[in-house]
């Protein structure tokens, strides 16, 4: 077997799509003649926006995962601006921030670059080191964000000439929510410095839509571009064992993950309160499957939806996958911000094995849209487009009120299983 090391900042009991991205790839590595040695952050040291432990019984017994102290400012900062939670991936727990939260920013995005975990890195870099030599390891995988992680190999690569794979799972500088880091143009250059430096030193890179691809392409040379490949999320098989489908009295629709202000469901929400107006012999229930900001609690409220809507807060990923089984539509939202034509996130891919019609918000021509269009899974609407969102509901109830009801999508999205993509990611390992 071929002995790879995997470094991820993210991993159990961590939570989230970056977790699953590679419990799963590691999982089904094995079928592929690689081993893969994990090299993570210690629990005890690490900050976290999310927790599931439910997803340390996902990892392998046969991996081996060593795990390394570091420095964390994100716990300081829990202390100083008294917040339960640390800012999600975009600010999205932080619907107003106060002055010690932009601070706070301020000083992560001037003094921390490129991000706030850069603490775990020595202790990491001496520990891959050492695994390195330990087990003949000539090849090493990097996981980001954070994309701190990236800079380790980068110095493994400088300093041991190992082939290097960079995994990037999101935007570097161009992410949507840079410009609220408040960087000085100083900042903002070493920065640039470091992603281009990292772009240009590993032998590959994948990251998980073409939006994003095209976008790092652009800051590579022509004779470089092709050493990008695209390699999604996905969904595993073996989280989606049969389970009976019980129709419930009241029409579902459910949404997972978080919901922040700039999610935009508003035209999502008048619609069903439309349906609801004018079909009155059905019941719609929404589930919101996670976390919802204040501003849509409000909305919902106001709008007279309380009554049809369940906020269940965060539960484990098994238990958000039963959610998916048991609607009978789901809802995604991409957040309305620039560049957000590439932002596929890891739950679509989830709702496609749920086999149940996707109702989607965001950027018709986007990375997402072309994938439900692809796997017939459903549409994707923009923001405001009431008319159509309220046909495609429509349709979908006149279905479901049939005693024998037609099924959702053919058998496409089966090429986004883990198993399939954990297969295109070793052709990129050297024998």
């Amino acid at each position: 077997m071929k002995t790879v090391l995997v470094i991820t900042y993210y991993w159990p009991p961590s939570g989230g799509g970056g977790v699953q991205r590679w419990v799963k790839f590691t999982k089904y590595m094995a079928q592929f003649n690689v081993k893969p040695i994990v090299l993570t952050v210690n629990p005890d040291y690490a900050s976290y926006a999310v927790i599931d432990e439910s997803l340390c019984h996902e990892v392998s017994g046969d991996i081996l995962v060593f795990a390394t102290k570091s420095f964390e400012p994100f716990n300081l900062y829990k202390k100083v601006t008294a917040q339960k939670e640390i800012p999600f991936g975009g600010f999205a727990n932080e619907d107003n921030p106060g002055f010690l939260q932009k601070f706070s920013r301020f000083i992560r995005g001037n003094f921390f670059i490129p991000d706030a975990r850069v603490g775990w890195n020595k202790y990491a870099y001496r520990k891959a080191v050492e695994l390195i030599r330990k087990y003949q390891i000539t090849t090493v995988i990097t996981s980001s964000p954070p994309h701190s992680t990236q800079l380790l190999g980068l110095k493994l690569k400088k300093n041991l000439n190992i082939h290097w794979i960079a995994d990037l799972r999101d935007p570097w500088t161009d992410i949507y929510y840079y410009d609220k880091m408040f960087h000085t143009k100083l900042a903002r250059e070493i920065d640039k410095k470091k992603e281009n430096k990292v772009l240009q030193s590993a032998d590959s890179l994948i990251v998980v839509s073409d939006a994003i691809k095209h976008l790092f392409a652009s800051k590579l040379a022509i004779r470089e571009k092709d050493k990008i490949v695209v390699i999604p999320n996905g969904f595993d098989a073996d989280d989606f064992l049969p389970r009976p489908y019980k129709r419930q009295t009241k029409f579902v629709i459910a949404y997972t993950g978080t919901l922040a202000d700039n999610y935009h469901i508003e035209g999502f929400l008048n619609v069903v309160n439309k349906l609801i107006s004018i079909r009155g012999s059905v019941e719609v229930s929404i589930h919101f499957v996670g976390r919802v900001s204040e501003k849509y609690r409000q909305m919902i409220s106001s709008s007279g939806l309380n009554a049809n809507t369940i906020f269940v807060g965060h539960v484990d990923h098994q238990t958000s996958i039963s959610y998916l089984q048991q609607a009978d539509a789901l809802l995604l939202a991409i957040p309305d911000v620039p560049e957000n034509a590439g932002i596929l996130t890891g739950k679509l891919f989830e709702y496609l094995a749920s086999q149940k019609p996707v109702l989607g918000l965001g950027p018709v021509n986007g990375d997402a849209a072309k994938i439900i269009e692809e796997c017939n899974a459903g549409q994707m609407f923009d923001y405001t487009d009431e008319k159509g969102m309220y046909e495609f509901l429509n349709n979908l109830i006149v279905d479901w009120e049939k005693p024998s009801r037609t099924s959702v999508g053919d058998q496409t999205y089966l090429k986004y299983s883990r198993e399939r993509l954990t297969e295109r990611l070793v052709e990129l390992i050297p024998q």
